[in-house]
This record gives C-alpha cells, structure tokens and sequence, in this order.
C-alpha cells in the first residue's frame, strides 16, 4: 500500500498491478499520479498542464468563429434567393 503525496490518503494498489510510469487518480483528493517506483510502490503528483489546456481551448473558439462565418455567409445567400424569387 502507497499514499498520496498530497493529500497522504493510503491508495490499495498491488505492486504488479501497476507498472512504473503508469498514471493513476487519487480516490479521495484526485490528483494525478504516477507511478515512479513499484518496488516499493511511490508515486509523484504529475504537474497541471494548464498550457495544453488553454491551447486547446483557443482553438475550439477558432473553430467557432469559423462556424459563425459560415452561417453568416449561409444567410447572404438566403437573402439573394428571396429577391430572386421576387
């Protein structure tokens, strides 16, 4: 049995059931493990990738804008339809 290092709760992982590297949550704080010994079995918090984040973010709201435009464009032709049809 290890604990977390950051909220030192006992995690019950078996040693052959993890292997070093592997990445594992803390049931009762949540953070990020991972596994960097198993003989004895330790772990180390995995830091926050707030940067992977905030990239990922940007781009779904490139996306958006992209959509908007589209329905914009969308609508323009709606309206050359109508005068057509007039």
């Amino acid at each position: 049995m290890a604990t977390c290092p950051e909220c030192d709760s006992d995690i019950d992982v078996d040693e052959y059931d993890v292997d070093k590297g592997d990445l594992i949550s803390c049931p009762d704080c949540g953070t990020n493990l991972e596994v960097v010994s198993v003989s004895p079995l330790e772990f180390e918090a995995t830091p926050e990738d707030d940067d992977d984040d905030d990239l990922e973010d940007d781009d779904l709201e490139d996306e958006d804008d992209e959509d908007s435009d589209d329905e914009e464009e969308d609508d323009d032709a709606g309206d050359d339809k109508e005068d057509w049809e007039e």
